[in-house]
């Protein structure tokens, strides 16, 4: 076992030393990583951004909502949205935070929607009360992702609230700067990889009606998931602001009835006439923690390609992957790929044996009320401790990971890094020597395309 993992490292040496030679054998242009200050951001501090002459062009439009707002927007002043030079902040109600204007979009609603729908209960309270009384809204902040996903959080009235701005927003976003080429709409959870989205947005031609997301279906309806980030170039935010402006009711009927504000905008653009670019693996629904690195869609995977965007990422997270990226960038002048992330940002927290720790692992579980009469020992006795998870774990060939939790034993044949568990009660592991070689195999069947667009054709690995 050691002569093997001995070998793993000298692959991965082997792999990082070729990124290294790609730095410095790539034929394009250098000019789109460049290093500089943005004084108003955080003077003391010099950060790395994208000099591409895109990004000027660019509106970025984060959603959010007051019962989560305080919590989850000052991780982005820090973090994503310092590079961005144009963005705007959307929500349920008027307010500043930490100097940054946040706007109610859903006074546009139309009055007779907002004074009888239930959803709009919650936008009652904060006209008449403020921010007095939101304690017991819950706040939707995982330690780590979801693996739940968004559309089941129907109790909560601020998720009610939230499908009502979509259509809004399209119209605010728009006359907030109408000149711009591309409108970026994010959430409160997204991790959004500026630099990466303005090489994949270089692909497009922004003349042209676009939109782009990772698509979802609710009934007959594709649209791009808000969580994951969704793209519009401003011939289709203009087919939209124009056409649903004659027929508000229908939509706002629409919205009623559905689920999610993102479907409904999706039915605006379907009846436009403007399809959906699916913008997998690039823009993913889940955070590195909990996404499986094997995840394949529309037989693409995700190893190989550049990201875009991430979801379901923690405030803390936020700062990890901030660090990280810049950290990136600044040694690196070439894209990052999801396999970056896995193998420098993730890879390195993995152990044998974690404490206060939940790896997800959710395949099989071993307790004492199902396996005391199981032939195996070593299955038979797995629930009886960490170590005896461990064993049962080892003796499975396709195992990668392990969690104990009070006379549990589950197992995993995916990987996952999962999150911390704050009262500590779950303990993981991971057969670190097989997640190598997972990431190797992964890693052999990349290629040299970089981006899923309309002009991948005639692009070649430059970035590589």
């Amino acid at each position: 076992m050691p002569q093997r993992t001995f070998l793993c490292r000298l692959v991965f040496c082997a792999i990082f030393s070729v990124s290294i030679v790609n730095v410095f054998t790539r034929t394009s242009s250098p000019s789109f990583f460049l290093r500089y200050s943005k004084p108003e951001a955080l003077p003391r501090e010099e950060i790395f951004c994208s000099q591409s002459e895109l990004a000027d062009d660019v509106l970025v439009v984060l959603r959010t909502g007051a019962t989560e707002s305080r919590e989850k927007l000052p991780v982005h002043f820090r973090t994503t949205l310092r590079c961005v030079p144009n963005f705007v902040l959307f929500s349920d109600w008027d307010e500043e935070i930490e100097g940054h204007a946040v706007h109610d979009v859903l006074d546009v609603v139309s009055e007779g929607v907002r004074n009888e729908h239930e959803d709009f209960r919650l936008y009652h309270h904060l006209q008449r009360h403020g921010r007095k009384g939101l304690e017991g809204q819950r706040v939707i902040t995982a330690q780590s992702g979801s693996s739940k996903g968004d559309y089941l959080n129907t109790d909560n009235d601020g998720w009610k609230l939230d499908k009502w701005k979509f259509l809004p927003m399209i119209d605010k976003a728009y006359q907030t700067l109408p000149t711009a080429k591309w409108y970026v709409f994010i959430e409160s959870d997204t991790y959004l990889v500026w630099n990466n989205l303005l090489e994949y947005l270089s692909n497009f031609d922004a003349s042209k009606p676009y939109y782009i997301g990772k698509h979802l279906y609710i009934s007959d309806v594709e649209f791009g998931y808000g969580g994951a980030g969704f793209v519009l170039s401003n011939p289709a935010m203009r087919k939209v602001s124009e056409h649903r402006s004659v027929r508000i009711r229908d939509y706002e009927d629409f919205t009623a009835t559905h689920w999610v504000g993102d479907c409904a905008l999706g039915k605006v653009l379907e009846d436009v006439k403007v399809p959906l670019h699916r913008a997998f693996p690039h823009m993913q629904s889940d955070s590195p923690s909990t996404m499986d690195p094997k995840t394949t869609k529309m037989d693409r995977g995700v190893w190989c390609y550049p990201a875009v965007t991430y979801h379901h990422v923690s405030p803390s997270e936020i700062e990890e992957l901030w660090r990280f990226e810049q950290d990136w960038f600044k040694r690196h002048d070439v894209l990052l790929r999801h396999r970056d992330i896995f193998m420098e940002h993730v890879r390195p927290r993995l152990r044998a044996s974690l404490s206060a720790w939940d790896n997800m692992s959710a395949d099989k579980e071993y307790n004492e009320r199902d396996h005391s009469d199981v032939l195996d020992k070593t299955e038979r006795e797995a629930w009886r401790s960490f170590e005896n998870c461990h064993d049962v774990c080892e003796s499975k060939r396709e195992c990668l990971q392990f969690s104990y939790q009070e006379r549990r034993c589950s197992i995993s044949y995916t990987f996952r890094l999962g999150y911390s568990t704050p009262k500590g009660k779950v303990r993981s592991g991971w057969m670190t020597d097989r997640v190598d070689d997972l990431f190797l195999e992964l890693e052999s069947k990349c290629g040299i395309r970089d981006w899923f667009s309309p002009q991948e054709g005639s692009i070649t690995s430059k970035h590589r």
